[in-house]
């Protein structure tokens, strides 16, 4: 079991231990709005772009936009919030006791006001877009919900593998969590929107007025995440006993 005060992705120093210097609360709740914003506002922004200029990101570079930016994410601010920069990832973590559920609702917060701003700040400079990069299902909402479940649940496995002992410290963990999400948002963005993260749907859907679907996202990302923690525990039973 790992210390609820520690971040749980540490980016790897020689010269420095940062377990033994806690960050505030303050700077944690700064690091998970900053990380927010940079996926929403890059991600979304991807999106956004690839739409007005007729594909010339691709989706594969709308892909990548995402996993990239997450992987940056972790690097920048793993070792003061853990980077979780997600409400879903969140509440995962508190799920498997590895994280103060004290600290949740400051967490979703911040994550929460990350995506609006970077969200208004898209609207800002693309006043003329169709859409912010908002993830809405191509088929039926039944659809979407299942598949975010699964995804979601697939990403917080890795994130408890990764996170976990030795794993913690930097490279692994933000490689194999950035490659996750870019994979996944890869064959499912066209129809789900490989959201996995309540706050990246948020942002978008509220700024832009589309919330006939909202809910698919806040709540299947969440089902997902806490389903993959009895399911961590039964594969790692010795590591996670």
């Amino acid at each position: 079991m790992t210390d609820p005060e520690r971040p749980l992705f540490v980016r790897a120093n020689d010269n420095i231990d940062t377990s033994t210097v806690p960050p505030l609360l303050t700077q944690c709740l700064v690091a998970e709005y900053c990380g927010t914003f940079g996926l929403v506002f890059i991600g979304t922004g991807a999106l956004v772009v690839n739409e007005m200029t007729g594909g010339d990101i691709t989706h594969v570079g709308v892909s990548l936009s995402f996993g990239l930016t997450v992987l940056a994410m972790i690097y920048a601010f793993g070792d003061v919030s853990g980077a979780h920069i997600n409400p879903a990832v969140t509440v995962g973590f508190w799920a498997s006791g590895r994280f103060d559920g004290r600290r949740v609702p400051g967490y979703v917060v911040a994550q929460c006001a990350g995506a609006l701003t970077a969200s208004g700040a898209v609207r800002m400079l693309f006043p003329a877009a169709a859409s912010l990069g908002g993830t809405v299902p191509s088929g039926s909402n039944s659809q979407a919900f299942v598949l975010e479940i699964i995804l979601t649940l697939i990403l917080m496995l890795v994130i408890l593998s990764v996170s976990f002992g030795a794993k913690e410290t930097g490279l692994l963990a933000g490689v194999a969590i950035g490659a996750v999400i870019a994979f996944e948002a890869l064959f499912a963005g066209p129809v789900s929107g490989a959201s996995m993260n309540p706050a990246r749907s948020l942002g978008p859907a509220i700024i832009a007025g589309e919330i006939h679907s909202l809910w698919v996202y806040l709540v299947a990302p969440v089902l997902g995440a806490l389903l993959a923690v009895p399911l961590y525990r039964v594969i790692h039973r010795h590591h996670a006993a």
